[in-house]
């Protein structure tokens, strides 16, 4: 009987817990927001409006569109849909986490400028998603965030980066004799650049990181290319306590798509242990030691350096390789532009002379080119963070635990900050100083940018001389128009374009 008393009173316990934070926290937070002027759609119980948030995706993946570049509501549709019903700031919920939407750049400014107290934080990854990337510098926080960020600025200094010139040089090389051996002398040819891109950017990634080792490190990609998809599954679902834990089907092979990366990282390290110290790669460099302010020494450990090369490895080959996709379709449709880029690069390096790092800057209208293909097709859209305690943004109060979407394809197409014309190519308006800080972040801003800009920009640069000035290039009619978000933008049925030498 007593036994039988205290399974009731647990039971009433958690029944009472279970209403308290499913039901009753979110309603009130729900009415704490709403009597500021913030709605959005309705919270359901436990789901909150996450299946209509998969609905709207499948519904966009589900056909294609013309070729213009108006694609927010491709690649954020619950922001497309919801901001013009509820305001461009509103409420939305993800499972039981409130998140706040905003497209107000003075507002994402504050968010992202934060480096005081710590209000707002990189909100956590789901748990079954994490495994792909790592707990590298993407989902760190604090001192220990602090720590890795020394380290790798350290490793990533923009003259280091130049070191890495050979390497990105050669790949591209060997990519643009793989496609003389498509093209076979015929005149024209058809190349899914999306996919020889990723397989460069993999090339380089591996190169720069194990130098000697590259070959090995290949195999990390073709693990993470796996598990991917497992990954953005996951960001999709809301993630249920103690689920990682069980050994479904998805669970398994997530385990050991980890279990295989890591071992494969591991034996790298332990390869390039055994080689010359002085070695300018990537790991080298993550597993040097280096000085702080206070002259104390600073080290990462196996595991640390295990995450950051996770990190990097997949950031570095996807985002990359979007951006160089969309520089060249945008550019295969827009002639003028293709023919000023190469008249450019011709002025600076000539027909047969080498890409040297000192003259990449420039390449003014190639940068700017670059700019605008970042604000029509940012290949990161989602920048998400988390409210650590309560704290005011603009004149909102917003609770401990909320969390924020940076809505960057909006503000990066919004009318009001890039005129009319905001959904049309014009590498132009970058010839002009920006008004706002946060109207275009495609590799964020503040302390947390993008630790890789340097050697992504340089690649970037780098690739498109050479292919500019080795063919011409159109839009194939093969290709269909489908921006889509798979963890990054990409051309959902690839980008296929006709080349032909020059």
């Amino acid at each position: 009987m007593h036994l039988l008393f205290i399974v009731l009173v647990l039971l009433v316990v958690c029944i009472f817990k279970f209403i308290h934070s499913v039901i009753w926290v979110p309603w009130r937070i729900q009415v704490y927001f709403r009597k500021q002027g913030i709605s959005g759609p309705n919270y359901r119980p436990i789901f909150g409006n996450t299946p209509e948030y998969r609905r709207l995706f499948s519904e966009v993946r589900s056909k294609p569109m013309p070729f213009n570049h108006d694609i927010v509501h491709r690649v954020a549709p619950f922001y497309y849909e919801w901001s013009r019903k509820y305001g461009k700031t509103f409420l939305y919920w993800f499972g039981t986490k409130p998140t706040l939407a905003i497209s107000d750049p003075d507002m994402i400014k504050e968010v992202l400028m934060n480096t005081g107290d710590g209000s707002f934080q990189k909100a956590r990854n789901n748990p079954l998603a994490k495994l792909l990337f790592g707990q590298g510098l993407n989902g760190l926080d604090g001192e220990e965030w602090a720590l890795h960020r020394r380290i790798a600025n350290q490793a990533f200094m923009i003259e280091r980066v130049k070191c890495w010139v050979p390497e990105i040089v050669e790949s591209i090389t060997k990519m643009l004799i793989k496609w003389e051996e498509i093209r076979g002398g015929r005149d024209e040819f058809e190349v899914d650049v999306h996919r020889e891109l990723q397989n460069f950017t993999s090339d380089v990634i591996a190169k720069t990181a194990f130098g000697s080792n590259y070959e090995e490190g290949k195999r990390i990609f073709l693990l993470q290319d796996q598990h991917k998809y497992l990954a953005y599954q996951a960001f999709g679902n809301v993630y249920i306590p103690g689920f990682r834990f069980l050994p479904t089907k998805k669970n398994r092979e997530r385990w050991r798509f980890d279990r295989e990366t890591r071992e494969a990282i591991r034996k790298l390290i332990k390869n390039n242990n055994s080689e010359r110290e002085n070695s300018r790669n990537l790991l080298s460099l993550l597993m040097s030691s280096y000085k702080n302010q206070e002259g104390e020494e600073e080290k990462l450990g196996i595991e640390e350096i295990i995450n950051e090369c996770k990190t990097f490895y997949f950031s570095g080959k996807e985002s990359t390789a979007d951006l160089l996709t969309w520089a060249l379709l945008l550019l295969a449709l827009h002639q003028e532009w293709q023919n000023k880029a190469r008249e450019e690069v011709f002025s600076i390096f000539g027909e047969n002379e080498s890409i040297a790092a000192e003259k990449l800057n420039d390449l003014k209208i190639v940068n700017s080119i670059l700019c605008e293909t970042q604000r029509l097709y940012p290949p990161v859209v989602m920048l998400p963070r988390q409210t650590s305690k309560n704290v005011k943004l603009g004149t909102l109060d917003v609770p401990a635990g909320t969390h924020f979407y940076l809505a960057l394809p909006s503000v990066h197409h919004d009318p009001d900050i890039w005129g009319k014309d905001a959904n049309e190519f014009n590498p132009l308006r970058f010839n002009e100083p920006r008004n706002h800080l946060a109207s275009f972040f495609p590799f964020g801003i503040g302390p947390r940018m993008c630790v890789g800009k340097n050697l992504a920009v340089m690649e970037v640069k780098i690739v498109l001389a050479m292919i500019i000035r080795s063919y011409s290039f159109v839009v194939s009619p093969t290709y269909v128009h489908a921006p889509s978000l798979l963890l990054s933008t990409q051309p959902q049925f690839g980008a296929q374009i006709l080349f032909r030498r020059i």
